[in-house]
């Protein structure tokens, strides 16, 4: 059987580098999935779970925007940040999520709500994927 490459990398490091059977991304307009001979394909990424096959077992990935490149069986996924979520630590992404919940409750105009809303989606979303384990 045929296989894909799947590179997930950040700015700091690459988080997954393997030979896998099929991967799904949270693309902007919806999810969507790559198998080995994909068309060629360059999509935006918005923040959720990038999950892929490799022998039958699956493996979820929290990862924060980025792209998807799709070219000569090789799926590139460049991440303002990713984490395999056997490595997410709860208990950070907890604090996160009350840091983010606290500022938001508190208001006033010196907060600034569009960063503090997607704060508190990205922790959420590690949370929930953490808890996929």
């Amino acid at each position: 059987m045929s296989t894909l490459q799947l590179e997930v990398v950040t700015p700091d490091k690459t988080v997954v580098s393997a030979e896998v059977d099929m991967t799904v991304c949270p693309g902007v307009m919806g999810e969507f999935g790559v198998l080995p001979h994909h068309v060629s394909l360059l999509s935006a990424l918005k923040t959720g779970c990038l999950r892929y096959t490799q022998n039958g077992t699956s493996t979820n990935v929290f990862i924060s925007g980025g792209f998807a490149d799709v070219n000569n069986k090789v799926l590139t996924v460049l991440a303002e940040s990713a984490e395999v979520a056997a490595d997410i630590d709860t208990a950070r992404a907890e604090a996160a999520r009350d840091r983010a919940e606290k500022r938001l409750a508190e208001g006033g105009e010196n907060i600034d709500h569009a960063r503090a809303e997607a704060a508190l989606q990205r922790a959420m979303m590690r949370l929930q994927i953490a808890n996929l384990r």
